[in-house]
Formats: C-alpha cells, structure tokens, sequence
C-alpha cells in the first residue's frame, strides 16, 4: 500500500483530491457539517474495526508479508512498463493536451490541404 501511495501518479492525484475537499469544505458550510460528521463516522468504524481485525493480522502476517513481497515485484515491473505513473497528473494532463492539439492540428493541415 505504501508504495502505491508513493507513487507519483497516485501522490499527486491523492493531493489534488485533498485540496479540492478541504476547498469545498471551506467554500460550503453545509457540506462541510455533512463531511465533519462522516469523517467521525469513519473515524469511529475504523477504530472499532482495528481492535476486532488485529488479532487476525497477527495470525495472518507469514502470509501478508509473502503477499506484499509479491505485490511489490509485481509494482516495480509495473512502474518499468508504465513509465506514465512516476509522473504528476498536472503533467500527464498537460502532456495529453499537448498530444490532442497536435493531433487537431495535423487534422485541420490535412482537411485545408
């Protein structure tokens, strides 16, 4: 998990929703009521959850800790095929709008040609 959150593709989306959130929690005080309220909820499910599932972790860990090596390779090969999740979503957005206004452009030389 760790190393799909340090991925910058995911990094920078997850930053991107966090802002977006926390502005609209700023900008709209109802939704802000609405979101302090499922935050606590979460909150309380989670904690509730960790004290019931911990038990279960410590038996399952051989297998969670052969799981996760595994995941691992398999997200390092991932990240080689996929150079496009080591970049920024600014820049992958930016990089396809490059590529689609060359591609209208090219279009449009063709057409008037």
């Amino acid at each position: 998990i760790n190393q799909v959150a340090n991925m910058t593709l995911v990094s920078s989306a997850c930053d991107m929703v966090s802002a977006a959130y926390a502005s609209t929690k700023e900008s709209h005080p109802y939704i802000r009521s609405v979101c302090d309220a499922a935050e606590k909820g979460v909150k309380s499910v989670t904690e509730a959850t960790a004290s019931c599932v911990q038990p279960v972790l410590t038996t399952l860990e051989p297998h969670v800790a052969a799981a996760s090596e595994y995941a691992s390779k398999g997200l390092d090969k991932l990240g080689e095929k996929l150079p496009l999740l080591q970049k920024p979503v600014e820049q992958i957005i930016s990089d396809t709008k490059e590529l689609v206004s060359s591609r209208v452009a090219d279009a449009k030389d063709a057409v008037s040609s």
